[in-house]
């Protein structure tokens, strides 16, 4: 551990406590927050330490920190240990001589090899070195030491949360289909205040132009109860839910309308009508996809399937991860990097999500999934974080960077997605896919940022859909 995390209160060495040999050592392991950090705060956006993909062209052919981050760790040695607070930093040299990679932990250590008395300078040797040996950097400071002993508290650093402007969460979606023609869009059974809004406020956003199918009495009584007026709206007037979801599915199959959107019904009442025979099915499997940004991760990834499968099986799956990657696709991501998650990394006979997950990937090889990069299995850390691919010796192009995250089962999916919104600050939108057209899928207790972006994200589908249906 690096003595930076201690509690203890921070002392100084002044210059008559000072001896040529004396040293002081940090640890500090390189996390890809480290990193952006760096970056946002010096603007230092070199793509070799932001982008994957540039990255892995390189001669270092993948992420690397940058040379002054190693810098500033022999900054803080000289700070808060030798010699400490009351250090004056008077100038240093520096050697870059080897990379310093996500998951490395760099030993920074600095030493006193000269003691000049007249203006009580202090000349270091400095180095930071890899786990195998190799230094890093290396150079020599020339400080000016503390003339008066001094100790206090260590300061608290505030939390610090990433959040990457070229993505920024998932109500930009707005900024991307900005612009663009609404479309036409059923909305089933919108009778509760909820989802009327919902739509009045989607369509106000020009994301879609909506058919209310229901029955016109309790869509007048709810729009009269949110003092809202249907004028000029399209109602298809039909006696019940069951009838709403039917007529609903009629228009799509019809041509008339792009894209679904639940109402005040069931999600099993409407989601049986459109893989009935004559509803809205295709070669796929239907599956629920979950379009997520947290602000630890650097761009919005996809959580699948968290809604409509609740055991699938291998078959099931792979339709699973290709309604995933359309919808990456869609969102403008060519080849999405897909982790096939389970509780470990490695393939064992007693676990099957591991042989799954290993069958999908022999799945993609052979070009029975197109379109990302797979891998797995993938426990849920190696798949989002570089550290921890990197300690356990993992070399894959999808772990720590993955773009969709495929989870065993409707369990774990929807508590992986649950636990994301409310324990870490997630923005979402849902979508069900593998149906003639995009399911506009949402909750009761979803905000309205998330219920416009899961518009927002329909609207992208829909128009992706008009070049490659299903």
């Amino acid at each position: 551990m690096s003595d930076s995390s201690s509690l203890a209160p921070l002392r100084n060495r002044t210059f008559d406590e000072l001896a040529v040999g004396d040293r002081a050592r940090i640890e500090r392991t390189l996390g890809l927050r480290d990193i952006q950090l760096f970056a946002a705060v010096s603007g230092d956006v070199n793509p070799q330490h932001l982008d994957p993909d540039y990255a892995a062209h390189t001669p270092f052919q993948g992420i690397i920190a940058h040379g002054m981050w190693g810098a500033s760790l022999i900054s803080a040695v000289l700070g808060t240990q030798l010699p400490g607070p009351g250090t004056l930093y008077l100038s240093q040299s520096l050697t870059f001589r080897a990379p310093v990679r996500v998951g490395d932990t760099v030993a920074v250590e600095v030493r006193i090899t000269a003691l000049e008395p007249q203006h009580r300078h202090v000349r270091l040797a400095c180095a930071c070195t890899l786990p195998d040996g190799t230094v890093a950097i290396e150079g020599e400071a020339l400080v000016q030491a503390p003339l008066e002993s001094i100790e206090c508290a260590r300061t608290t650093l505030p939390e610090i949360h990433i959040q990457d402007p070229a993505h920024g969460g998932l109500h930009t979606l707005l900024a991307h289909v900005r612009g663009l023609e609404p479309i036409r869009v059923a909305v089933v059974h919108s009778c509760d205040e909820i989802s009327l809004r919902a739509a009045l406020d989607a369509r106000r956003e020009g994301l879609i132009d909506p058919i209310l199918v229901a029955p016109r009495a309790r869509l007048e009584r709810t729009a009269q109860a949110l003092g809202a007026t249907l004028d000029g709206l399209d109602i298809r007037d039909v006696p019940h839910s069951h009838a709403a979801a039917g007529q609903a599915v009629a228009l799509a199959r019809a041509g008339e309308v792009e894209a679904l959107m639940k109402g005040s019904l069931h999600t099993d009442e409407l989601m049986a009508a459109v893989v009935a025979g004559d509803g809205l099915r295709t070669k796929r499997r239907v599956s629920h996809c979950y379009l997520m940004q947290t602000p630890r991760y650097p761009r919005p990834f996809i959580i699948t399937d968290a809604a409509i499968n609740i055991a699938p099986t291998l078959d099931q799956k792979a339709d699973i991860i290709r309604n995933a990657i359309d919808l990456a696709h869609a969102i403008g991501v060519a080849e999405p990097r897909v982790a096939i998650l389970a509780a470990v990394e490695t393939v064992s006979a007693a676990m099957p999500a591991t042989l799954d997950a290993a069958a999908l990937c022999k799945m993609a090889d052979r070009g029975q999934i197109t379109g990302g990069r797979l891998d797995g299995p993938l426990a849920f850390d190696n798949a989002v974080s570089l550290a921890a691919a990197h300690v356990k010796g993992i070399r894959s192009e999808v772990a720590g960077l993955a773009d969709i995250l495929v989870t065993p089962d409707l369990e774990s999916g929807n508590m992986l997605a649950k636990q994301l919104m409310y324990l870490g600050d997630a923005a979402s939108a849902g979508l069900v896919l593998g149906a003639r057209v995009p399911i506009i899928l949402t909750s009761r207790s979803d905000t309205y940022e998330s219920r416009i972006a899961s518009c927002a994200l329909a609207l992208l589908l829909a128009r992706h859909y008009r070049s490659t249906p299903l």
